[in-house]
């Protein structure tokens, strides 16, 4: 994977959902043990409140994880409470690099992508809605829960659990259930990666980094190294996590087109689940470099001053499952500047700045590009969830 720098400061939020016995609270289990540095908070229901750097080891009571008994999270709180909850864990004092929202067992995931999406916290931005699915209770649970195709048809990610309980066939089979009904609403559906006991690679969630806490002369990761090897069967599923996730890098010196970028990311393919980077948009606007945070259909562009060292590139990772990276590559490669007869204005840029969270001009300020004031540089609460397909995904039912 290219060493692309984190595309913003925000918190990402993500909302962990699925039926009861799905296997969240494994995969969750299996987040902060394979998490390797990275700093995770939890808004849980029924969860106690636990240390959660040091969950594993020795299960000391600490202040990174807000649990609530009171039923089921969309249930209990408004927009404003679920705030204060973030508020808590988004401090800076709390030097968390990502949130997981694990919701109940009968939560309605969409209400809180809506919560998360109207929520004033700008220290936080929205992660993704992971949705987990028993493979081996598939039928049972669509039987007992129909409303299981809303949620993954509003789902960025299917995480297709207890994979090693059903046969290839029948794997196959469900596969091909889950990809039409996670696309039927939103036209390109969500990534489906596959697990056992909820082993899934971070990445597709989180960018780690290195840990410098350690106990006496251990790493918290060697500490779990032993347990982290073996699966609940005894067997060693350490050397692979069954996820079938596949990473691509694309660096381009040229700046990139805002329109035709735009073109390539309205029309993300079926799997692309991550997009994360940085984008030189060149004359549009060469004070800035963008910074791009994609999960889903959720887009989000961070314009920031070009740091004095850096060199002028576009650098972006894309993450998915099933995905084409040739293909994906040469997509992007079309959106280069070709030359000067190419190259963009800055009225090219103001599809771009509809998905900027607050527009980086003031009023009046000279140097903001013609007409920046005159379009909606922001989308707010769901309607920033790709407008274009915003009311298809989250609107009225």
């Amino acid at each position: 994977m290219s060493p692309v720098p984190p595309p913003s400061k925000q918190i990402p939020v993500i909302v962990l959902a699925g039926f009861l016995g799905s296997g969240k609270t494994t995969l969750l289990n299996h987040l902060l043990r394979a998490g390797r540095g990275t700093r995770i908070g939890a808004i849980v229901n029924d969860f106690g409140s636990i240390e959660i750097d040091a969950m594993t080891v020795a299960g000391q009571l600490g202040d990174s994880t807000v649990s609530l008994g009171n039923g089921c999270l969309c249930c209990a709180v408004d927009a404003s409470e679920l705030d204060v909850f973030l508020e808590k864990l988004a401090r800076p004092a709390a030097r968390l690099d990502v949130i997981v929202i694990e919701a109940s067992g009968l939560a309605e995931p969409q209400e809180l992508v809506r919560m998360l999406l109207a929520s004033e916290n700008d220290r936080i931005v929205y992660g993704g809605l992971v949705e987990v699915v028993d493979a081996a209770e598939f039928d049972a649970t669509r039987e007992r829960h129909p409303e299981i195709d809303r949620h993954l048809a509003v789902a960025d990610l299917i995480v297709l659990n207890k994979t090693d309980r059903v046969d290839p066939a029948r794997l196959a089979a469900l596969r091909g259930a889950l990809a039409d009904t996670a696309g039927a609403r939103a036209g390109a559906g969500a990534a489906v990666v596959e697990s056992v006991y909820g082993r899934v690679d971070p990445e597709l969630f989180f960018d780690r980094r290195p840990s410098a806490e350690r106990v006496g002369q251990l790493a918290f990761e060697d500490l779990l190294d032993d347990e982290e090897g073996s699966g609940e069967d005894g067997h060693d599923h350490a050397g692979h996590l069954h996820t079938a996730y596949e990473s691509v890098g694309f660096t381009a010196p040229e700046p990139l087109h805002p329109r035709r970028l735009l073109d390539f990311l309205d029309s993300r393919p079926e799997g692309l689940y991550r997009i994360k980077g940085f984008i030189d948009f060149g004359a549009a606007d060469p004070r800035n470099r963008y910074a791009v945070h994609a999960v889903g259909r959720f887009l989000r562009f961070y314009p920031e001053p070009w740091p004095g060292d850096a060199e002028r590139l576009t650098q972006l990772v894309l993450i998915g499952s099933g995905i084409d990276g040739p293909a994906l590559t040469g997509r992007l490669a079309a959106a280069r500047v070709t030359g000067p007869q190419d190259a963009p204005d800055e009225r090219s840029l103001w599809g771009v700045l509809r998905y900027v969270p607050e527009t980086p001009y003031g009023p009046g300020e000279p140097d903001a590009p013609a007409g920046a004031h005159e379009t909606d540089e922001t989308y707010e609460g769901y309607e920033a969830y790709e407008g274009y397909e915003a009311r298809a995904a989250y609107g009225e039912r």
